[in-house]
């Protein structure tokens, strides 16, 4: 690996140069039957394979990842509590579609309904759990569009949030791979649910098992969500790990449910086949900076954050790093004052810059310090 130092100006910018393979499955050697698709791998947000991956189709159920990306949000925030009881309205309760035949009055705590969204896309539950958080299920709506323009999602507009048909519910495999990445990257309890087969509710009177097969069926499956209405026809964002990479692959529009599941576990066996996630670290542990007329002589810096590139197979001998670090610095030190930067190449080309920071401050010396100092080396120095 490659190595060196240098004197770290005021300032500099931080580039990062993710790559975006963008393949479209005619490229890659895949045939599928979706008429829209997209593979991209989580940690790095990459996009590894799309085809039409902006056309503006139905979601039907996949709808719902961002129906338990807001409930998720909701109770990793505190605001709502797994165990609270989600009283049923009769609105909620006349959902229709899929459910599991919640009644009016009904009570069941927040976690068994994300269960029944999960694994048997209960549309009765998802109603339930948006009025439980907003009110009423066009409040929920409000909030689901607000989230999709804050993660980008330009070709979505959400009419309810169940996917049931409405004219104007739409979305694009884009889309749905940024709602799924933001809920499994930030929400890792979700796979609670998600990777369940088989369960029950109402004390086993009920039975649950899973619309998507891949759970029983594909190696390192960690959910996500399927989808199906005649007009929309079949839908899922399938997620699954192997090797500490996880992928997401969304199909849109598979003609059968079979053709479905058989597209995404292309679509993943494509990614796993092809890519991986390679650990990063600098050649040697970070030198301590030193600290001119600061309370303390030197800092110990530290990465901003651990780095794992995303690479094709067989490249993963060619990472390498390059160390720019300041050979001093002024106090005051501020906590994560950048200290300098470790550059990660694949050959030649830069793919992450990762910010070197000061872990605590340093502050700086007060006159009558400084002069101590001084004659403190006058009197060792004789």
């Amino acid at each position: 690996m490659k190595k060196y130092a240098s004197v770290l100006l005021a300032a500099f910018v931080l580039t990062t140069g993710l790559f975006t393979a963008e393949a479209a499955p005619a490229d890659s050697g895949l045939s599928l039957s979706c008429a829209s698709c997209l593979l991209m791998e989580k940690e790095t947000g990459a996009i590894l394979l799309e085809e039409n991956s902006h056309e503006k189709l139905e979601p039907a159920s996949v709808t719902k990842i961002m129906t338990l990306l807001l409930v998720m949000e909701a109770v990793d925030s505190g605001r709502i509590s797994l165990d609270d009881p989600v009283a049923v309205s009769a609105y909620a309760a006349g959902m229709g579609g899929s459910q599991v035949y919640l009644k009016e009055g009904e009570q069941m705590p927040v976690s068994e309904m994300i269960k029944c969204v999960t694994v048997v896309s209960g549309n009765d539950c998802s109603v339930a759990l948006a009025e439980h958080l907003a009110g009423s299920e066009g409040a929920f709506v409000a909030q689901m569009n607000q989230r999709a323009q804050e993660l980008g999602m330009a070709d979505t507009t959400f009419l309810n949030c169940t996917g049931l048909p409405a004219q104007g519910h739409v979305t694009s495999a884009h889309d749905i791979a940024l709602m799924s990445r933001e809920l499994i990257l930030n929400h890792p309890k979700i796979r609670d649910y998600t990777t369940i087969w088989m369960d029950s509710i109402r004390d086993g009177a009920f039975g649950l098992t899973n619309t998507n097969r891949l759970v029983r069926f594909y190696q390192g499956t960690t959910g996500l969500k399927t989808g199906y209405t005649s007009s929309a026809q079949y839908c899922m964002s399938a997620t699954a790990e192997r090797d500490g990479m996880e992928l997401i692959a969304v199909v849109m529009r598979s003609p059968t449910v079979g053709q479905r599941f058989e597209d995404a576990k292309a679509l993943l066996d494509y990614g796993f086949a092809n890519y991986s996630l390679v650990p990063v670290y600098p050649e040697a542990p970070l030198a301590p900076v030193d600290v001119l007329l600061g309370v303390q002589a030197q800092v110990q810096p530290q990465l901003e954050r651990d780095c794992r590139l995303l690479v094709r197979k067989g490249e993963e001998g060619q990472v390498g790093t390059r160390l720019s670090m300041a050979e001093d610095v002024e106090a005051p030190v501020e906590r994560g004052q950048i200290l300098g930067r470790l550059e990660v190449y694949v050959g030649e080309e830069l793919r992450d810059t990762v910010p070197i920071l000061a872990p605590e401050p340093v502050e700086r010396l007060s006159i009558p310090g400084i002069f101590g100092r001084m004659l403190s080396k006058l009197l060792m120095a004789g």
